[in-house]
């Protein structure tokens, strides 16, 4: 899933690749390639390069604006006049420079697209590639607007990639010496960065933390070298290094100290504390509140107070919303040196945050269940729509409980378990559920009746 910072949604750009791109590529007779698919020894940056300079046709999706593809997409109308096609969902606010160049856009559901979406826009790619293909003219607005340039001579290029290679492969096995444990998860039997992320992310569905952090961390080492795999991510590409997160903390390796102060510098890179990324703070303030269930001190709740305050009122996100509201709860019980009524502030404003978490997680539980029925998960595709729901339903129970709305949060409870959601997911909900029961049975009198 990738974030569209402007507007804060989360796209599954995957199904836009396998389901949108890939068969029609295919269905000419062309071999398709993502870069997070190319086997190469050390970073990805030379091969990428590499296929820019030298692929028949480049198909470059901005649907999330990020710098990344933006900068690889200049790259190629630097080095190739003809046969580059721009796609993109269709809630893109074009960036200034873009605007003469055409995009094919599509309908994006978030986590799916839907199957009429997906056999228009097939058709449409279809014939955009036939056409680029029988008769290639200039798409490019470097070759468009500065007549007479030349593109480099394809047939001088095999030296330079030979030598840039070497170049880069040296480079890469001095950066694999310095990154130390994380580098070594990367073995010449790896597979590609893809391969690497699905394993990731399959290590977490299975609750196997330790194995998901060393498979994140070769990831990164694979995608920027030494200087991403030692924590210093890029901040418009956090996608990887949040996971790496995500999996270091609850690895709880040597001990849950060390691996929360370790996830916590990993996350420095992001600036979570300007971040508009619902989760880059949501992990801050997941390990500020570990931290403070540890002892550490009352500063931390604090901090993760702010940090899911952040993430709610950036985004109107029920997860950080729901959290922020059991935080306040929290804070209620312990600060030592509150007064009556600085805690009943607390309970009010946490009761406030859970009814409008249960209007923002309904609509998005008919939207989830709407897109589901559009575009139902084919076999072995995965379960992300599924997980969405089990949340959002989660949320919806947590914040009925909160409010002590017993028979509704009995019966979204009832709802959860015929779900069969992964063991650690079903854990997560009872445990907030208990913690949360405690707190409301020593203060909840403070605004009861």
């Amino acid at each position: 899933m990738k974030t569209d910072f402007a507007t804060g949604r989360k796209l599954d750009l995957d199904k836009s690749y396998k389901n949108l791109i890939k068969p029609v590529v295919e269905a000419k007779s062309l071999e398709c390639i993502r870069a997070d698919e190319i086997r190469h020894s050390g970073t990805i940056d030379v091969p990428m390069y590499e296929q820019l300079l030298t692929a028949d046709v480049v198909i470059a999706d901005l649907s999330t604006a990020n710098p990344n593809a933006l900068y690889e997409l200049g790259i190629r109308h630097a080095l190739r006049p003809h046969t580059t096609i721009v796609v993109s969902e269709n809630k893109l606010p074009y960036p200034f420079d873009l605007n003469h160049v055409l995009i094919s856009s599509y309908t994006h559901l978030g986590e799916d697209i839907g199957f009429d979406e997906v056999m228009r826009f097939r058709e449409a790619l279809g014939q955009t590639l036939d056409a680029v293909l029988k008769e290639p003219k200039i798409d490019s607005p470097i070759y468009t607007f500065l007549h007479g340039l030349n593109p480099p001579l394809r047939k001088n290029t095999k030296k330079v990639i030979q030598r840039a290679t070497g170049v880069a492969a040296q480079a890469s096995r001095i950066a694999a010496q310095a990154a130390g444990a994380a580098a070594s998860a990367v073995k010449p039997t790896d597979p590609t960065l893809s391969t690497l992320i699905a394993k990731g992310e399959q290590a977490i569905k299975d609750s196997r933390f330790a194995d998901a952090k060393s498979l994140f961390a070769a990831a990164l080492q694979i995608g920027g070298g030494e200087s991403r795999a030692t924590g210093a991510a890029l901040l418009h590409d956090p996608y990887l290094q949040q996971r790496l997160v995500l999996a270091t903390y609850k690895a709880k390796q040597p001990d849950e100290a060390a691996a929360l102060d370790e996830a916590l510098r990993l996350l420095a890179p992001l600036q979570p504390g300007i971040s508009n990324d619902p989760e880059t703070v949501g992990l801050a303030g997941a390990i500020e509140k570990r931290l403070f269930d540890q002892g550490r001190g009352i500063e931390h709740l604090d901090r993760a107070i702010r940090y899911y305050g952040r993430g709610y009122y950036l985004r109107d996100d029920w997860y950080n919303g729901i959290n922020l509201a059991y935080l306040l709860t929290l804070r209620a019980d312990k600060a030592p040196d509150a007064s009556d009524n600085e805690r009943i502030a607390d309970l009010v404003w946490a009761n406030r945050i859970r009814r409008e978490v249960l209007a923002l997680a309904t609509c998005d539980l008919d939207a989830i269940r709407e897109r589901r029925k559009q575009s139902p998960p084919a076999a072995g595709s995965g379960a992300s729509g599924l997980e969405q729901e089990f949340w959002c339903l989660a949320t919806k129970a947590e914040a009925h409980f909160g409010l002590r709305e017993i028979p509704q949060f009995e019966k979204l409870k009832a709802d959860l378990k015929t779900m069969k959601p992964p063991g650690w997911m079903s854990d997560s909900f009872e445990s907030q559920i208990g913690r949360l029961a405690e707190l409301l049975g020593r203060r909840q009198h403070l605004i009861a009746g």
